[in-house]
């Protein structure tokens, strides 16, 4: 039982190693600083030499509205690049199942709420992150091609926003979630009266916490064998005002949330229909204010103290 992770230092790929080690699987991975997943002849060469029963694409270029604004050419040709390689070279490698993770942010803006599965290309992508949907929904379609061509049982799934320890607190390019807890952080350290963010902070978004992800990206690999790509949500949505007041109260920062409606909003809403997955046995067991308290620890432990974790 072996599975190779790409993107095995990263938040999600780390918890789903760690998770797949617990439970007693071979684990196999390696940083992006010793094979770039952009590269072609290496990505074949590592799939060949170590030939896993699975593989997990858990690696891709990730970042918030900012960071998908500034690089629109990264967002869609590295990824496009990334995932291509390595389903092409699980393929020559016999690799026997694939997983590929995407994003949410592949259904249209104004999909009907909670989305379904069949929603995907049936309306406008979101401006501020359609090069990285784009992406996405490109791996989705080579997945099932692979599938309909070779009759192989490889996969997709679709994770709503992410967030736990490991995340990216790069105020350039996180998320919302790390990039609230860094951004008010800062604002208690330094004595700031007040903080502003993005929007008008009314968008409602869904988190999960990665280790649910962890779990349900187990899950699937042993039980699941569709070319839908399936949902993986919490089933619970925030706004980004609440959001920001919650991560207030648990970094206990006493100044005031500043909301800035010039800037973009991005996806009025987005909640995912997890129907699914629920139906197969998963379902997520981190609340949102205890998995925030977790990855608030682990930002000041890690990040704060310097830890080369």
């Amino acid at each position: 039982m072996s599975v190779y992770i790409a993107g095995i230092r990263g938040m999600v790929g780390s918890a789903i190693a760690d998770l797949a080690n617990r439970q007693g699987m071979e684990v196999f991975g390696k940083p992006s600083k010793d094979l770039s997943f952009t590269n072609r002849d290496a990505t074949f060469e590592e799939m060949k030499v170590v030939s896993p029963r699975y593989l997990v694409i858990a690696a891709a270029k990730v970042g918030g509205i900012g960071a998908n604004n500034a690089f629109p050419v990264d967002f869609l040709s590295l990824n496009l690049q990334i995932q291509t390689n390595l389903l092409d070279a699980a393929f020559a490698a016999g690799v026997e199942k694939v997983l590929f993770l995407g994003s949410s942010c592949i259904y249209p803006k104004l999909a009907d709420q909670p989305i379904n599965e069949d929603s995907l290309l049936t309306g406008k992508l979101e401006p501020t992150n359609e090069p990285y949907a784009l992406a996405k929904i490109a791996g989705i379609g080579l997945v099932n091609s692979y599938r309909r061509q070779f009759n192989v049982p490889w996969i997709s799934a679709m994770p709503t926003n992410l967030y736990g320890p490991r995340d990216n607190f790069d105020l350039n390019l996180a998320h919302v979630l790390p990039a609230l807890i860094h951004r008010i952080y800062e604002a208690k350290i330094s004595g700031a009266p007040t903080v502003e963010i993005w929007g008008d902070g009314s968008p409602l978004r869904e988190f999960l916490h990665v280790n649910d992800l962890a779990e349900a990206c187990m899950l699937l690999l042993k039980k699941y064998d569709d070319p839908v790509a399936i949902n993986v949500g919490s089933g619970q949505e925030v706004s980004i005002k609440n959001l920001a007041g919650l991560i207030s109260e648990i970094i206990d920062y006493q100044g005031e949330l500043v909301f800035n409606p010039s800037k973009p909003n991005g996806t009025p809403r987005k909640l995912l229909d997890n129907s699914r997955i629920l139906a197969l046995g998963w379902k997520p067991r981190i609340e949102l204010e205890t998995g925030i308290a977790d990855t608030y620890d682990w930002f000041l432990n890690n990040k704060v103290k310097g830890s080369s974790k």
